[in-house]
């Protein structure tokens, strides 16, 4: 009798044990839904090829970027396959703050001095499926001769940008981004442009895969809705190779762009793909 009483009890209260168990795992499993979790950055590195991708240097952090763009490769030999010729653009980037990156850099490209700020808006989570992020940059041409515009004024030389970054992590290996962007120049010249189209739309979309675990493909690509059909310009197109290596991110490309500042590479692509007319380049990123 007492045997079976107590086989009863214990069998009662492990029944017992293991609903209270059961009960817990459910309110740990509730309570980490609660929890925002955020997913790992879409980008490894600050630009997908040309276009800036979402990433942002954390509070503290000093990256230098130093990116050079080659001549045509179809000049062939004589200029060494576009090497005899580069411009070079040296970028210091630094985030004085929680998601709020500012940039000073020189680029050869028509001389150009930028100034860039980048400030995010969401991270992709459990919560949100994109990372948003704004984007603006200032350019100065200090190329421009007086000599050629008699009536030219400082605000003459200046182009802006503004961007829209919005990507998603799609999985392990694949990140997407586009990017609707307005550029406005101030001053153009009529004999590449055909027309007068200060203000530009343009769409940017860019994507990476990863394809081993420091190694990833890149492409990006900006179409201009405002561009004239006779323009010398070119919508830019950008592949390229991600190669991380410790504190650096090396990032080897091919694009019609030679320009690296935002509003050149953007509206001022004179490279044709379709004629083998592209240069090679690349991309050093250290963070410090």
């Amino acid at each position: 009798m007492y045997t079976k009483i107590n086989a009863f009890l214990i069998m009662l209260l492990a029944a017992l044990q293991i609903n209270a168990q059961d009960d817990l795992l459910n309110e740990l499993d509730n309570a980490t839904k609660d929890v925002k979790q955020f997913d790992l950055p879409a980008f490894k590195a600050m630009q997908i090829g040309n276009l800036q991708s979402t990433k942002i240097a954390d509070k503290g952090d000093l990256y230098l970027v130093v990116a050079h763009r080659f001549g045509s490769l179809k000049d062939g030999i004589d200029e060494f396959f576009g090497l005899d010729q580069a411009n070079t653009k040296i970028q210091l980037l630094y985030s004085f703050w929680d998601h709020i990156q500012l940039g000073l850099s020189r680029d050869s490209f028509e001389k150009t001095y930028s100034g860039t700020i980048k400030f995010g808006l969401t991270k992709q989570s459990n919560k949100f499926p994109l990372n948003i992020v704004g984007y603006a940059s200032a350019d100065i041409n200090s190329e421009i001769k007086k000599a050629n515009y008699p009536n030219l004024k400082f605000g003459d030389r200046m182009s802006y940008t503004f961007q829209l970054l919005t990507s998603r992590r799609v999985s392990k290996n694949l990140s997407l981004q586009v990017a609707p962007s307005f550029v406005r120049q101030n001053l153009q010249d009529l004999n590449a442009t055909k027309e007068r189209n200060h203000n530009q739309f343009l769409m940017g979309i860019g994507g990476r895969l990863k394809v081993s675990k420091r190694m990833s493909i890149n492409l990006d690509y900006a179409y201009n809705f405002n561009k004239n059909k006779n323009s010398i310009y070119n919508n830019p197109l950008t592949l390229g190779v991600d190669i991380e290596t410790g504190g650096h991110v090396f990032q080897l490309l091919f694009s019609n762009a030679r320009g690296s500042n935002d509003s050149a590479f953007l509206t001022k692509a004179q490279g044709d793909w379709s004629k083998g007319d592209i240069s090679f380049g690349f991309n050093v990123v250290r963070v410090f």
